[in-house]
């Protein structure tokens, strides 16, 4: 038992520190924020947040990275799944699932996700979430759900695209409260993605 305790300790003052983080996102923005900020908010000393993190920007990457490494795992799990799927029958439930799972896994990190995400918030890490989005659905790679030699336009506009769409999805579900669960904005983003904005908006059968 007193093997697992400094672990322990080390997890509870590390959320502390980014608990602090996203409280004082909301508060003053990232910009604005100071090592003096987060150690008085998180109610540490300097000693022990320099022996976890370099700097605020150390801890923000770390954090980010933590999301992105998550998110990878849970698409990777589903993967096989979803590409076997797709093969025999496009409209399929699976790829429903792996969309359920990612904003499932967006809930429990809500409070990061919205304060990182929004205008206060690290706006490389959006670039980065549409890379990510990008690299998974149509990346040049023998995993992507999409190779780009049967594209009908431009790949960098369909990223573009994709991206921008997926992630203004979710930043306007974490911003106006998470009314909706993530199964029902797995069928609403499903519905928007698979059918095209023009049949979510009615004007195409």
């Amino acid at each position: 038992m007193r093997n697992g305790n400094p672990d322990l300790r080390v997890i509870r003052t590390k959320e502390s520190i980014r608990h602090a983080l996203v409280e004082l996102i909301e508060e003053k923005g990232f910009e604005a924020i100071t090592v003096k900020d987060l150690t008085t908010r998180a109610k540490i000393n300097r000693g022990t947040f320099y022996a976890h993190y370099q700097d605020k920007f150390d801890l923000m990457m770390k954090c980010e990275e933590e999301i992105m490494l998550d998110m990878s795992r849970i698409t990777k799990q589903n993967f096989p799944s979803v590409i076997a799927a797709l093969k025999t029958d496009p409209l399929t439930e699976t790829p429903f699932h792996l969309t359920v799972s990612i904003f499932e896994y967006l809930n429990g990190n809500s409070d990061f996700m919205k304060a990182v995400l929004g205008p206060k918030g690290d706006l490389s890490f959006q670039t980065r979430l549409k890379i990510f989005m990008w690299e998974t659905l149509y990346g040049n790679n023998p995993n992507a759900l999409a190779k780009e030699e049967h594209f009908l336009v431009p790949g960098q506009y369909l990223g573009s695209f994709t991206g921008s769409a997926i992630t203004g999805v979710i930043h306007q579900w974490l911003d106006s409260g998470r009314k909706e669960s993530p199964q029902e904005m797995a069928r609403i983003l499903t519905t928007i993605m698979v059918n095209g904005p023009l049949f979510a908006a009615g004007l195409k059968k």
